[in-house]
C-alpha cells in the first residue's frame, strides 16, 4: 500500500489526524505534494449525502459566534461539522492571521467537529484555492454538514457559490446607509439572509432590518430551482441561539427541494466544469511566471510602463509567442 493509499483509507476511517494531514498536501504548492494530493482526491470521490453550506458576512458580525452555536446545536443532533474558516493572510508570511479556533473554543474541543483555519493567500473570491478540495476531504473523512466561512462580504465573495450547495449571508442590525452597503451581486446568490444579533435591545432593529430585506428579496428576479418563499430573510441570535433551529429547517428544506428538483446533481456538474476552467487558468498563469516565458513577460512589461506598447498590444504579443500567430488574445 502507498503513502497515499494509507492516508485515503485513515481519512475514510474518520482519523482527524489524516484529515489534518490531507488538507495541509492539498494546500501546498510543492510540485510533489501537488501530485499526491491528485491521487489522494482521486482515491477519495466526494460523497452525495454531504451539505456544504458558505457563509458570509461583514466583520464583526459574529460569523465566528454563529458557527460555534450553529455547530453544536448540529452535533447535538448527530450530526458531524467540518468549518473550513478562511482567514485573512499576512503579506510576508502567507499565513493565517486570527486563527479561528480560538474564536470557537467550546466547538474546537467537540469530538464531533473538525475546523480548519486556512489563510486566503490573497485569492479572490475571499476563499482559499484549495478550499474546494479541503471540503471534498472532509466530506470523505465522513463530516455530513461542512460550514465554509469566508473572509468578508464584498463582490468577490460570490467565488463560494461556486463550491458549496447553498449559501447563507449573515447580516447585523442595520438601516438606512448600511442597508446600502450591501452589494447587489451578493445578495442576488443568497439563499437564506440571516439578521444576527436579534437579542435584547437590538431585537426591535432586527426586526425591522429583516423586514426590509425579505421586501428587497421580492424585488430580486425569481430563481427558478427554488421553491416558493426563497429566497428569504430571517432572524437569529447566535449568543442566545433562538432561531437556529428554524433556520437549519429551513435549510434543510431548500437542499431536499433542490436534491429532488434534479438541480442540485447539475449544479455540481457545472461547479466541476468551473473549477476545471479555474485550474487551467491558474496553470497559464504559473507558465507565464516561469523562463523563458517570465523574461519575455517582464520585457513587455517594461515596455508598457514606458509608453511604447499599449497593454492590449503588449498581452497580445505574449499570447502569440506562446500560443502562435492567431491565437485569440481576448478571454
Amino acid at each position: 500500500m502507498t503513502g497515499t493509499d494509507d492516508l485515503a483509507a485513515r481519512l475514510r476511517s474518520g482519523d482527524r489526524r489524516a484529515l489534518a494531514r490531507a488538507i495541509t498536501l492539498v494546500e501546498s504548492g510543492r510540485a510533489d505534494h501537488r501530485a499526491a494530493a491528485l491521487d489522494l482526491l482521486a482515491a477519495l470521490p466526494d460523497p452525495e449525502d454531504c451539505l456544504k453550506i458558505g457563509l458570509s458576512g461583514t466583520p464583526g458580525v459574529g460569523k465566528s459566534t454563529f458557527i460555534e452555536s450553529f455547530g453544536l446545536m448540529l452535533t447535538g443532533q448527530g450530526h458531524r461539522v467540518a468549518v473550513l474558516a478562511v482567514d485573512p493572510s499576512s503579506a510576508r508570511s502567507g499565513g493565517s492571521i486570527l486563527g479561528d479556533k480560538t474564536r470557537m473554543e467550546h466547538l474546537s474541543r467537540d469530538p464531533a467537529a473538525f475546523i480548519r483555519p486556512s489563510p486566503s493567500q490573497s485569492e479572490l473570491g475571499g476563499v482559499a484555492r484549495r478550499t474546494r478540495e479541503a471540503a471534498q476531504l472532509c466530506a470523505a473523512a465522513g463530516y455530513d454538514v461542512v460550514l465554509i466561512e469566508t473572509v468578508g462580504v464584498g463582490q468577490s465573495e460570490t467565488q463560494v457559490a461556486h463550491m458549496t450547495d447553498l449559501f447563507l449571508l449573515l447580516l447585523a442590525p442595520a438601516g438606512g446607509d448600511e442597508l446600502q452597503g450591501v452589494k447587489r451581486g451578493i445578495m442576488e446568490i443568497a439563499d437564506i439572509i440571516l439578521v444576527n444579533k436579534a437579542d435584547g435591545d437590538l431585537r426591535p432593529q432586527a426586526l425591522r432590518t429583516c423586514a426590509d430585506y425579505a421586501g428587497a428579496l421580492r424585488l430580486l428576479r425569481k430563481r427558478p430551482q427554488d421553491p416558493e418563499g426563497f429566497p428569504k430573510a430571517m432572524c437569529v441570535s447566535a449568543i442566545e441561539t433562538t432561531g437556529l433551529e428554524t433556520a437549519w429547517q429551513e435549510i434543510r428544506t431548500l437542499h431536499r427541494k433542490r436534491r429532488e428538483s434534479g438541480w442540485l446533481a447539475r449544479s455540481r456538474a457545472d461547479q466541476a466544469v468551473h473549477w476545471f476552467e479555474e485550474e487551467v487558468r491558474q496553470a497559464l498563469l504559473a507558465r507565464l511566471r516561469r523562463e523563458p516565458v517570465r523574461g519575455l513577460m517582464a520585457d513587455l512589461a517594461r515596455r508598457v510602463e514606458r509608453g511604447e506598447e499599449t497593454p492590449a498590444a503588449a498581452a497580445r504579443l505574449l499570447i502569440e509567442r506562446m500560443l502562435g500567430p492567431g491565437a485569440p488574445a481576448d478571454p
